[in-house]
């Protein structure tokens, strides 16, 4: 009977000190370390190359009648492995990749588990749930405390209700305002360590926003459940009455993955991909319709064509010179934006100065498809307009004005993918919250807005250099991004004028060009005046040569707000694109990448030598290269650099 109590003893003691003692998850590589303590509350610390990264973070979901997470008892623990590859559907990066991670499951009593991965570049966290009815969420707890004092890049709102075309600020994180919020993604930097939060696989839930606590420490915030709508014009609507949680949902479910790229290179932000890793694959059957590619853009010059023979603006006489222009240079598509209908609240009228079948006719006999612009109320209050844009021929949607991420309006983006991927219409989400997830699910959700583009330089001069080097490393490393590229008339800051009959882009030449191979997107739009291209036509060429998806992407140089040096691989061609802020910037870059012993030629377009106060300026020159060789990349303030490196047959 003795022998028995002391063995039972013996296992009691064995079995607190299993679950009590830190559980640890390393990286494949073992640079990252994972170490989850199950107190009060599911605590972790992280540690990046030995180096203390996070210290005492917790996770905590709060539901009406559970604290999942609070004095959790944890039942079982399971350890695995999980090295897979895959192809994307839509290859914005790499045409293969490969998702390789440990992953350790926690299951607790409660009928709830966490699961953490760990990969060589980050690690994720999620919670899953097992429960019988559906559950309500009042908040959760997202917590993550650094182990050293931090700067942070992000992009303030004071508001949920947001076009998230913010400019990024970047400060101590102590200093950054507490009554205000950050979306995601946000980049925080120790010093020595940079790491990129944001979240995939976001479904039925709503967008996390982070607020500072302290210099060390944020915490999430999240919308409430909207539950009374009032009118708000003519392309939104008003919350009238918010619940007191934020979600409502089905009780046996995971939830969004929170992840944070982790890296002592800026080269592996830009490089990572990790939503696509983290999300519930393609759920399409039949993907061949699905075909990303370049679109003409009306809008940004108010259709304000010239060099023509007719009164230009949203009538049939421009948008046929749209179709005749995009059919020259194989461009797929041409968008028709507001203007094309005659309300923005019945988007099955189009407007009298327009004959839309016509137009869809005409475009058919050149290869060119059309693109609709809609707002999302039209399309809330008409979701049967997908079904009729299949009858006409219509090739996707522009759908605008979302300006919230609540868990109402991330279900709505889910079922705008859902019903335009049935009738086989492509979608570019504006007043767009940042990608997390559903264009891999439903990749014929091309791209996203949500960024200060060039539409904020019609009348504000708001797209500097300056912040578009923050987007290959932030909101442009979490998925597409619909820019808008294309200006064709350029200057630097001091010579920027507002105009929205000759818009300008703030950048040299080069830097504009860049954005075709640096920025992702599954629509690329060339935004500028079909005239102004065509009496152009060694950089219209080059731009209409860029491929929107890839085989291959190695991002050769970077750092983050300063300059981005991108190489990307389609066939057997390699392109290059390279954008400086507003400081002069002199690389030298490897030719490693390429076949060793073949003859190649590269053809560049750089700052001209007078581009340093002239941004138009630039110089095209076409020479041999091979594999080793080095190729000098100077950038002035602003500036940038492209090029296409073929084989010599």
């Amino acid at each position: 009977m003795r022998k028995h109590l002391s063995l039972s003893i013996l296992l009691l003691f064995f079995t607190i000190k299993l679950f009590s003692a830190p559980i640890e998850l390393l990286s494949p590589d073992k640079r990252i370390k994972i170490s989850i303590n199950i107190k009060d509350r599911i605590g972790y610390a992280v540690t990046f190359n030995g180096d203390s990264f996070l210290a005492d973070s917790y996770l905590q979901l709060n539901l009406d009648q559970a604290k999942l997470g609070a004095n959790a008892k944890l039942i079982k623990k399971t350890l695995s492995t999980v090295n897979t590859t895959s192809n994307p559907v839509i290859p914005l990066k790499n045409s293969r990749v490969v998702n390789y991670y440990n992953l350790l499951k926690l299951d607790f009593k409660g009928d709830f588990s966490v699961e953490f991965r760990a990969y060589n570049d980050g690690i994720a966290y999620r919670f899953i749930t097992n429960k019988k009815d559906s559950i309500t969420v009042n908040s959760e707890d997202v917590q993550l405390n650094f182990n050293d004092n931090v700067k942070t890049t992000y992009l303030e709102t004071g508001s949920f209700k947001t076009a998230y075309e913010i400019l990024y600020r970047q400060d101590e994180l102590g200093k950054v305002n507490k009554d205000k919020m950050s979306v995601l993604p946000i980049l925080f930097n120790t010093g020595k360590y940079k790491a990129l939060l944001s979240e995939a696989d976001l479904y039925d839930y709503p967008c996390l926003f982070v607020k500072a606590v302290n210099d060390k420490s944020i915490d999430a915030v999240f919308p409430k459940v909207p539950l009374a709508f009032g009118e708000d014009g003519d392309r939104s609507k008003k919350i009238l009455n918010e619940a007191g949680y934020i979600a409502k949902t089905a009780g046996k479910r995971s939830f969004p993955w929170s992840f944070l790229v982790i890296t002592d290179k800026d080269t592996q932000l830009a490089a990572n991909q990790m939503v696509y890793k983290l999300s519930t694959p393609n759920q399409l059957q039949d993907t061949k319709w699905i075909k990303p590619g370049q679109v003409t853009w009306e809008w940004w010059h108010n259709a304000y064509v010239y060099g023509v023979d007719f009164k230009s603006g949203y009538n049939q006489d421009t948008y046929k010179y749209y179709i005749d222009f995009a059919a020259k240079f194989d461009i797929p598509y041409i968008i028709m934006d507001e203007g094309w209908a005659k309300t923005t609240l019945n988007p099955f009228e189009p407007n009298p100065t327009i004959n839309l079948q016509e137009l869809i006719a005409y475009g058919k006999q050149k290869n060119v498809k059309i693109v609709l612009w809609f707002t999302w109320l039209a399309v809330e209050n008409n979701l049967n307009i997908f079904e009729t844009l299949e009858k006409w021929g219509i090739a996707g949607v522009k759908i605008d004005f979302m300006d919230r991420s609540d868990q109402w309006m991330v279900n709505y983006y889910t079922r705008v993918a859902k019903e335009a991927a049935k009738h086989h219409i492509l979608v570019d989400f504006h007043g767009a919250f940042k990608p997390a997830g559903l264009e891999v699910a439903y990749p014929n959700v091309l791209s996203y807005e949500g960024v200060v583009g060039m539409e904020q330089n019609i009348g504000g001069g708001l797209a500097t250099p300056n912040n578009n080097l923050f987007l290959p490393f932030l909101r442009n490393a979490v998925g597409p991004m619909d820019y808008t590229p294309g200006a064709m008339r350029s200057a630097h800051k001091q010579d920027y004028k507002p105009s929205w009959v000759n818009t300008m882009s703030i950048g040299t030449r080069a830097h504009q060009l860049a954005m075709y191979i640096v920025f992702e997107s599954g629509f690329q739009m060339l935004a500028d005046n079909p005239f102004n291209y065509l009496r152009e036509p060694e950089t219209t060429s080059f731009i209409t040569s860029v491929p929107v998806t890839w085989d291959e992407t190695k991002i050769l140089e970077a750092s983050v707000g300063e300059y981005i040096v991108t190489a990307k691989r389609k066939g057997e061609k390699w392109f290059i694109g390279a954008m400086s802020n507003d400081q002069k910037h002199d690389l030298k870059i490897e030719t490693s990448f390429l076949k060793p012993n073949t003859n190649y030629k590269i053809t560049l377009i750089k700052d001209g030598i007078n581009a340093d106060f002239q941004a138009m300026d630039f110089k095209r020159i076409v020479k041999p290269v091979k594999a080793g060789e080095t190729i000098d990349i100077n950038m002035v303030k602003d500036g940038g650099f492209v090029a296409v490196i073929e084989l010599v047959k």
